[in-house]
């Protein structure tokens, strides 16, 4: 019994003085006026972190019912500047998940066709097309193969109007001709198949222009990539070689169908230009990829954060950029600057309340 007794004072003791300690220990560091390491916040940012924007989000459509969606990847270091950055566009093709800026696509391509331009506003239809041509990624599309008799047939995705736009060139056409003459209005260019959008088939006004000069914002088809270089002064010749057609004493030389995109790189390039745009940046002070400040944007913004809904007389219902580094006439970088801030909201950088929901 005696043991027992002894045993519960020597416990008692040992737990009073624990307690003591560790009492000490953070009343100690009150004293000093440095906080408890108990409770000492994380000041490292650190990690990976995830953000999300999705289609029709402003309509009240869920996340997990969403057809379309951009997720953002942000790798920050301890102080939150981004060593890294991914900015990928998924679609849903056929109950399938896709990348938009895969780069992927089927072309089947039919010399016996002769292409003739689309036609109508609201009954719009397409006209008769060279090539079919199936892939999640129609901007900055070009495709272009030649015969065994030499005739080349060529695609390109024009960004502005958003149709494709054909030329199918025999085997005697003057070569030497300036690709600026290959006007709508001539023929030469041929306005098939509208890709994306709701433009008006209507060529009347665009007669005298091509792909080059559709209008002041086409300079983008030739600042970078195959057109680097090419201007309207360029032979047709030029024009096609810089697509890879070969040519041997003045005749196109027969080659199965080839694709690409041309410009920064349609999609691809476009999400890889805003990623490589964030690397070095501190996401503690680079909260958005827009300006949202800017008169022409704030006004467009209503009461729950949305863009572009409720549009103010003289605000603006789209983001337009840039028209330097981004391939094709505008993109609608609202979306992107939502998915970009939710992964600051998942660094803890940001609030919720504090994103814009861009157009989408």
């Amino acid at each position: 019994m005696k043991k027992l007794i002894i045993l519960v004072i020597i416990f008692a003791m040992v737990f009073t003085l624990v307690g003591c300690a560790g009492s000490n220990t953070v009343q100690e560091d009150l004293e000093s006026g440095k906080e408890p390491a108990a409770i000492e916040e994380k000041t490292s940012l650190k990690g990976t972190y995830v953000g999300y924007s999705w289609k029709d989000e402003a309509k009240g459509v869920e996340f997990e019912d969403a057809t379309q969606y951009i997720e953002t990847i942000l790798n920050l270091d301890e102080e939150g500047i981004i060593e890294d950055a991914k900015v990928r566009f998924f679609v849903m093709k056929d109950g399938y998940w896709t990348m938009r800026q895969s780069g992927n696509a089927y072309v089947e391509l039919d010399y016996s066709i002769d292409p003739t331009p689309a036609h109508g506003g609201e009954e719009y239809k397409a006209g008769d097309s060279m090539f079919k041509v199936y892939t999640s990624d129609m901007m900055a599309f070009y495709a272009v193969g030649v015969s065994e008799d030499s005739t080349t047939a060529l695609v390109m995705v024009d960004p502005i109007t958003r149709y494709q736009f054909e030329m199918k060139i025999p085997q005697d056409f003057d070569l030497s001709l300036p690709v600026g003459q290959m006007t709508i209005g001539s023929g030469l260019t041929v306005p098939t198949v509208r890709t994306s959008g709701s433009r008006a088939a209507e060529w009347d006004g665009l007669a005298e222009n091509m792909i080059l000069n559709i209008s002041p914002w086409s300079h983008v088809v030739t600042k970078t990539g195959a057109l680097e270089g090419i201007t309207e002064d360029s032979t047709v010749q030029e024009f096609l070689e810089a697509f890879g057609v070969e040519f041997e004493n003045g005749t196109a030389v027969p080659q199965d169908v080839i694709y690409g995109y041309y410009g920064t790189g349609g999609w691809n390039g476009n999400m890889n230009a805003i990623a490589d745009s964030l690397v070095g940046k501190d996401a503690k002070e680079f909260t958005s990829l827009i300006d949202w400040s800017d008169p022409r944007y704030a006004g467009a913004i209503n009461e729950e954060n949305v863009f572009g809904v409720d549009v103010a007389s003289g605000a603006t219902g789209t983001v337009q950029n840039s028209m330097d580094t981004i391939s094709g006439a505008t993109v609608r970088v609202s979306r992107e600057a939502t998915s970009f801030q939710r992964a600051l909201v998942d660094a803890g950088i940001l609030q919720e309340s504090d994103v814009i929901i861009g157009k989408f």
